[in-house]
């Protein structure tokens, strides 16, 4: 029997990168999977793609921004199948050019950051969480960021929206722990999506990479794997658990970066 033989799992923006690699993986493992996307034909058509696996995937509108497509995605899973056994809140964005230090970023920026990186998982997970009190109990998976755990000198509105996704994540594994509701948080590193690669100059990747002791970007399947784990009964015991998937990025001394830079001239 598949570890999620018979679970239904909702993701949020899971058209590419690590929202699909999610998605593949736990329908590999037998859940039925509701996609939360705002490209529903090209979700389709991802889903049909599958369907020779034995894949069960389906898209479901949402859109961050259009707080009215989460009640919606939600109440249109729930419609078809009944119950939701599992909550992916994988949805982030950010602002790169706008979200910078605290004096020359601009404050719009910061608090439409903070309110769709946070404000998406509290509401999805609040409209979640009743259905799956009623359910028995459930899993729910935030996908947060290393940049949560570790300040840097630009992007203060991201680090601080995941810094809030990993406290929120505690809150409600602490709140619903009874009900049988687990809910951990997977904390990426630099991840090899698209956009990570297409925007991200090979000087800063070199740079990054030298403070990585696995010495390599994570794949969008290291982050998926660490979901499903989350997501089956593999961690039923485990629950408020902020698991960074970043190759060991930030145990090391400075000098550790310096020492690989200097070996690698």
């Amino acid at each position: 029997m598949k570890k999620l033989e018979n679970k239904i799992a909702l993701i949020t923006s899971a058209t590419k990168g690590i929202g699909l690699a999610c998605a593949l993986k736990l329908a590999e493992n037998g859940a039925t999977v509701y996609m939360g996307v705002r490209r529903l034909e090209a979700t389709r058509e991802i889903c049909d793609n599958y369907k020779s696996n034995g894949f069960k995937m389906f898209p479901v509108y949402f859109d961050a921004t259009d707080k009215a497509s989460y009640t919606s995605m939600v109440e249109e899973t729930l419609k078809i199948e009944g119950r939701i056994d599992i909550l992916i809140n994988n949805f982030g964005i950010g602002r790169p050019a706008e979200d910078l230090d605290l004096v020359n970023g601009k404050e719009e920026a910061f608090f439409e950051i903070m309110d769709l990186n946070l404000g998406s998982v509290y509401r999805i997970t609040k409209l979640v969480i009743p259905h799956m009190i009623q359910g028995g109990g459930g899993s729910v998976v935030n996908i947060s960021s290393i940049g949560g755990m570790i300040p840097d000198i630009t992007r203060i509105g991201y680090g601080v929206s995941k810094a809030a996704v990993n406290n929120i994540t505690q809150q409600i594994a602490m709140q619903y722990a009874r009900q049988n509701i687990r809910c951990n948080a997977v904390l990426p590193g630099l991840t090899a999506t698209d956009a990570a690669l297409k925007n991200m100059p090979e000087a800063f990747l070199k740079s990054f990479l030298s403070h990585v002791p696995l010495n390599r970007m994570a794949t969008p399947e290291d982050i998926a794997n660490a979901a499903l784990f989350f997501s089956c009964d593999d961690s039923s015991y485990i629950t408020g658990h902020i698991l960074d998937v970043a190759g060991g990025y930030g145990i090391g001394t400075p000098q550790y970066a310096d020492m690989i830079r200097t070996a690698d001239q």
